[in-house]
């Protein structure tokens, strides 16, 4: 009699009547025919593999790993995107994940092996889904691994003891190359077999066909832009990929995001032309709307059975409830790439005429014309949140105007205000009981803001910025606290399909393939910065490498997406080389009653460098141990 072990009692605990009647000995054990000889018991197996999908959601951190509730330094505060007080510098992750990797491959073998004894219980379209769904899964769990550590040991059957010896159980590493390979393969047989629609938080033709797209990508960056090679007695190149197979890999990715043209569009329901509120609004929106035209694969969060804390951790100070607040906080870097603001020819933000500081009247008149994909994005000093202005600010600066406002502290330099030549000349808060400053018109101003830069509190918009993106502005304030939070994740989206087939397709007129490939990109870019409300490429002579990344990383921003794009395309040691991330810090001018803002490095003087092992991470030492598998190298 073969028991299916592996779900763990998930029958038993389903609450559905079919499970009071079971008559199994002993009673703690669920036989098979209970699990696959029902929609029921299948649909249970299905949401436990689900529940594994190894998504880098709200729950994932790089320091804490996958599926973890407490999301305090999340991925955007190691890749640049953003700083917080507890971030101190590079790192790899540290998620370890291959045992649980391993755990959910056997689980979906299981049910692939097993389904076919019970095919005379259903319809031929059930059976096809289902096993569409777990190559889905399957793929999604190798391209986990392989984006990680290379290549892997590629175990596609249920290895049984003891009737296999414990040689036979030692799979050794594949090629990196062919577990690219077996994801192209699951994800093409996924979409053959998957419906065109499905649940929200399951797998259709088109989540495939979008996940192929991410992971060829991947592959095709890596065979163009990889340097590392690991190569194991047998001959395998356990990392890297061939060059010469980059082509193919963009090809694979171009041609799988086409599949969704037509069936997908980028969310326009709330956007209207030459309307930057309305745009604005409607890049909030978008990440609220299960049923969105743009949303492919989502997971769902609903209290109290599956919660995350995203609202706790990153709200601005002043509507903190549960103890934590501001973990994400742009940096400048990120909100330079964004337009709409002063910038000097080099593209870096321009708070000065000559050497002075430009004065405005009001905190947000700065940021006034910015690009309204930016103000959906990020919280800036002054916007209005949950019907509050959010009130970001650094310090008052109380000396005399008439002349103008020289630089608080000189370029390029690192010391806190309170330590520099200025201290005299500004008043700030050093902590977040601040007191409250008689200002020259005799009203009282705080000297930071409700949610400004303490001096002694990291709580706070640390870099003149907190995130906006995923935040639930209708989410009572009462229920802003750990693991209370339940809004969707969105996994795959239209508009990162339409920046991987931009990218594939520029990549293959850089490889002089034939065919309209440029014309596309620029078309595809040209779509999602019309929804951004951004200025419109008036050609493809406009249209780089860069300009397409900078892209990807303006609409994926804090969509836990930049770090594997600085992975592939192996830029993270040169832009994490000894890099000081910069930040905006607002002032107001007491004698002006004017604002001025001071773009400067970091006042903690956090430096960021990224080691080359770390593209391909550490395999975990009990499994280099125990399966002779080989270590990648430099660990």
């Amino acid at each position: 009699m073969k028991i299916s072990k592996y779900i763990l009692g998930l029958i038993l605990a389903c609450g559905m009547p079919s499970c009071m009647d079971l008559d199994i000995p002993p009673m703690n054990v669920v036989q098979d025919k209970d699990v696959f000889g029902s929609e029921n018991g299948i649909t249970s197996y299905l949401a436990r593999v689900y529940s594994g999908m190894p998504m880098e959601d709200f729950r994932y951190s790089p320091e804490r790993g996958l599926f973890n509730f407490w999301t305090l330094t999340p991925m955007c505060v190691v890749d640049g995107e953003a700083i917080n007080r507890d971030q101190s510098g590079a790192q790899s992750e540290n998620t370890k994940y291959w045992n649980d990797a391993y755990t959910s491959l056997r689980d979906i073998n299981y049910f692939l092996e097993t389904l076919p004894e019970y095919e005379g219980n259903f319809s031929e379209t059930d059976m096809n889904t289902w096993k569409g769904e777990m190559l889905f899964n399957r793929a999604f769990v190798y391209f986990a691994l392989v984006k990680r550590y290379g290549g892997v040991p590629l175990v596609n059957e249920v290895l049984k003891y003891p009737e296999q010896s414990i040689e036979e159980l030692k799979v050794p590493r594949s090629s990196e190359e062919a577990v690219y390979q077996q994801i192209k393969e699951d994800l093409d047989e996924a979409y053959n077999l998957l419906p065109e629609t499905n649940q929200l938080s399951r797998a259709t033709k088109y989540a495939a066909a979008a996940l192929k797209s991410r992971a060829m990508l991947f592959a095709g960056s890596i065979a163009k832009y990889n340097e590392i090679s690991l190569i194991d007695n047998s001959g395998n190149r356990l990392c890297g990929i061939p060059a010469e197979k980059a082509t193919e890999y963009f090809k694979e990715a171009y041609d799988a995001s086409k599949l969704l043209e037509g069936h997908f569009s980028l969310y326009k329901d709330d956007w209207k032309a030459d309307d930057k509120t309305a745009q604005y609004e409607n890049f909030v929106n978008m990440f609220f709307k299960d049923n969105s035209s743009e949303n492919i694969l989502i997971r769902q969060y609903s209290y109290p059975n599956s919660v995350h804390g995203y609202d706790c951790y990153a709200i601005p100070r002043q509507f903190m409830v549960g103890g934590y607040s501001s973990y994400i906080c742009p940096t400048l870097e990120f909100v330079e790439m964004f337009e709409g603001f002063p910038k000097d020819e080099n593209g870096k933000i321009k708070t000065m005429e000559g050497n002075k500081y430009q004065l405005y009247d009001n905190l947000t008149d700065f940021f006034a014309d910015a690009e309204p994909r930016l103000r959906a994005t990020v919280i800036l000093p002054g916007d209005e949140f949950k019907g509050e202005s959010v009130d970001i600010w650094r310090g008052i600066y109380i000396g005399e105007t008439s002349g103008g406002i020289s630089p608080l502290i000189a370029e390029g330099t690192l010391p806190k205000y309170e330590s520099s030549e200025c201290k005299d000349l500004i008043v700030t808060s050093s902590s977040n009981n601040q007191t409250a400053y008689q200002l020259s018109n005799g009203e009282k101003m705080n000297p930071a803001g409700l949610s400004g830069r303490f001096y002694g509190d990291g709580a706070c918009a640390i870099s003149g910025f907190s995130v906006r993106k995923y935040l639930n502005p209708d989410m009572e304030a009462s229920l802003v606290v750990e693991n209370r939070s339940e809004q969707s994740w969105i996994e795959l989206r239209y508009a990162e399909v339409l920046l991987n087939r931009a990218e594939a397709a520029f990549e293959l007129t850089e490889a002089g393939q034939d065919g309209n490939y440029l014309s596309d990109a620029y078309n595809c870019i040209n779509e999602i910065r019309e929804r951004a409300g951004a200025t419109l490429l008036t050609g493809t002579a406009e249209l780089t490498k860069d300009v397409i990344r900078t892209e990807r990383r303006k609409e994926l921003g804090f969509e836990n997406k930049t770090w594997w794009d600085q992975k592939r395309w192996r830029i993270l040691d040169k832009e994490q080389n000894n890099k000081m991330y910069r930040v905006l810090m607002p002032f107001y001018a007491d004698k002006a009653d004017k604002w001025f803002f001071d773009a400067r490095y970091d006042e903690e003087n956090r430096r960021y460098t990224f080691d080359t092992r770390w593209y391909y991470v550490e395999i975990p030492t009990d499994v280099i141990n125990s399966d002779g598998i080989v270590q990648n190298q430099g660990y």
